[in-house]
């Protein structure tokens, strides 16, 4: 298996593809025009990115089967151009869990404490005492989370070590899964808002959670209050936090932004950076050593299993549910030409296989096919099955 390596990459990851036998490329700073010529001339089955871009003129340049993004996110790679030429796409979910968890409390540390603006003045050779002994303390105050998912959850230990009582929202947040995490359990972000006096947000970027976090949950905050992202900078209005740093005295801490440089390096010209409220850093969230392992260990895992048995863990483009009517249950005698006769009748009805499997029982002697139909057969169609192919056991349709 040839795999494209187009971003940077740990060499413990390299190792382990090579060590199950895949051919790598490693070419961490192929972007945009230069990754359409690698894929054109390498033909890589895999392909591995982080921050890159990956477009649908990419995966028409070669035959991709497989695009590993080596995070969490995967929302700079075109899922639906994918989906259509039936590339899997998958992630590394959860790795970096507690590195952004401990980026987003270095940021309210810093809020709080104006880190930051200590460590310049004490470079310019000024001694501020008397400004920088102002801070609230996080002790007895209240984490407000909207998201919480691995990361989210990574957050809840860590302010309960702060003495920090925690609310929280999210899409699939129930009140009975609230309790259990030791959480309280919130209606609506705009509810969190209201009542956190540091409010983190922990979603993933996808088409409902865009702009998610905004005016009518930054109005909804407590004057002076801490805001913290480092999720996806899409999720959140940047307009209406600019405007409530403004108006509202509410300080940011940021890891990421409405519009990043798509490089490593590069000017970074949004008007938030000048902002006197923001603290910020450079999408570094999940850039700790222990991460970075983990996820190129989880890239090898994912490519190693795509390899040897064709599945793909953590996919995230196959369909949770296909447009499949009924289920054609087919028991039968494990010999040639039984599936293919039953495909051969359902093709020539002019309906669609959405799945099958078929299970084979031990000895191999028998195996019952599951065949999910867009559509029923006519019983005549069936009838002749039964008739025509005397390893055929028995046929059963069942409605989905």
């Amino acid at each position: 298996m040839r795999v494209l390596i187009a971003d940077k990459f740990e060499q413990s990851g390299q190792d382990g593809l090579l060590a199950i036998g895949c051919e790598v490329s490693y070419q961490p700073d192929l972007k945009e025009d230069a990754l359409v010529a690698a894929i054109r001339e390498i033909a890589p089955d895999a392909l591995v990115v982080r921050s890159t871009k990956v477009t649908e003129e990419m995966m028409e340049a070669g035959a991709l089967k497989l695009i590993v993004r080596a995070g969490a996110g995967y929302n700079t790679i075109d899922v639906a151009a994918a989906s259509g030429r039936g590339i899997y796409v998958s992630n590394c979910p959860g790795k970096n869990s507690i590195a952004v968890a401990e980026l987003a409390f270095a940021l309210i540390l810093a809020l709080d404490r104006k880190v930051a603006d200590n460590v310049i003045q004490l470079r310019e050779g000024v001694w501020n005492k008397k400004e920088f002994s102002k801070a609230r303390g996080l002790y007895g105050r209240t984490l407000g989370l909207i998201g919480v998912g691995k990361i989210g959850q990574e957050m809840i230990p860590r302010a309960r070590a702060f003495g920090m009582p925690v609310i929280a929202w999210s899409r699939s947040l129930t009140p009975e899964r609230a309790s259990a995490l030791g959480v309280e359990f919130r209606e609506s972000p705009q509810e969190v808002a209201r009542e956190a006096d540091v409010l983190s947000v922990h979603l993933a970027l996808k088409p409902e959670t865009r702009s998610l976090v905004g005016a009518d949950v930054f109005n909804s905050m407590k004057d002076g209050a801490s805001f913290i992202n480092t999720s996806r900078g899409e999720v959140v209005d940047q307009a209406a936090l600019v405007q409530a740093m403004k108006t509202r005295g509410i300080r940011a801490g940021l890891d990421v932004y409405a519009a990043e440089p798509a490089g490593a390096t590069g000017e970074f010209t949004d008007e938030i950076a000048r902002e006197e409220n923001l603290y910020g850093t450079h999408h570094i969230g999940a850039s700790t050593e222990q991460a970075q392992e983990a996820i190129a260990a989880e890239t090898v895992r994912i490519i190693q299993t795509f390899k040897e048995t064709g599945r793909v863990p953590n996919v995230v483009n196959v369909a949770q549910r296909t447009p499949a009517t009924h289920m054609l249950v087919v028991r039968h005698r494990d010999r040639p030409g039984v599936l293919a006769s039953v495909l051969e009748a359902i093709r020539t009805a002019g309906i669609n296989v959405q799945e099958m499997e078929n299970i084979i029982f031990e000895g191999s002697e028998a195996a019952v096919a599951r065949i999910n139909l867009e559509a029923a057969p006519q019983a005549e169609t069936l009838e002749r099955l039964r008739a025509e192919n005397t390893d055929i056991i028995e046929l059963n349709l069942i409605n989905l």
